[in-house]
């Protein structure tokens, strides 16, 4: 997974991302002044209205591209940590992207947790891991807000990949679903071309 994850930034091949950030975000996140982690974060201009929210904004990506692409495209200007990850800290913003692999990842406690496109990123089978790593991460009372995906996978393959209600509630009993809508329109080509025609965006939240 990590090289075509690579690959993809490398060719450009970078749908799933959204120029202007996540309406859903926006419309749903209710936390205030606390440290928020963004896993496979990408170049996701939520970093940057999650910091206006008053956060502490901390992402993790895998592709060093897709970091530098974030600073150099929104003119923010960044300092390098070495350490086990490569820390990407903005200058006077609060804001550090850390390059590198998730599951080497140990920069917590976090008081919030945002997932819009890391755990529909993940294959099934390693979905358990992604999700036990990330709760060692989180404090025991960390809020969250993760967007997944359901769509008919007998039609379509992803990823992204969908995640069941079910599934979603047995990694985190605490969510809630709080909004749903179709957003065939916006998915990859390849859904539509294999005959998708509907993908269900919904948003969980704890209460």
């Amino acid at each position: 997974m990590d090289e075509q994850w690579l690959e993809r930034w490398r060719e450009g091949r970078i749908g799933w991302h959204e120029p202007e950030g996540n309406t859903s975000l926006q419309k749903h996140w209710v936390v205030s002044g606390k440290r928020v982690l963004v896993p496979l974060c990408g170049k996701t201009r939520d970093l940057i209205w999650l910091e206006h929210q008053g956060h502490e904004v901390v992402g993790v990506e895998l592709s060093e591209l897709a970091v530098q692409a974030f600073f150099a495209e929104n003119e923010i200007a960044y300092s390098i940590v070495a350490g086990p990850q490569t820390a990407y800290v903005a200058d006077n913003r609060s804001i550090t992207i850390y390059c590198g692999d998730y599951f080497d990842f140990s920069a917590g406690p976090f008081d919030a947790y945002y997932d819009r496109g890391a755990l529909v990123a993940i294959p099934p089978n390693l979905r358990g891991r992604y999700v036990g790593h990330t709760r060692s991460l989180l404090r025991e009372d960390a809020d969250k807000l993760i967007i997944c995906l359901e769509y008919d996978a007998s039609i379509a393959t992803g990823p992204p990949f969908p995640v069941p209600a079910e599934e979603v509630l047995s990694y985190w009993p605490d969510l809630q679903r709080v909004d749903a809508y179709d957003d065939i329109e916006n998915g990859p080509p390849k859904f539509r071309e294999a005959g998708l025609e509907e993908m269900i965006e919904v948003v969980w939240r704890n209460p």
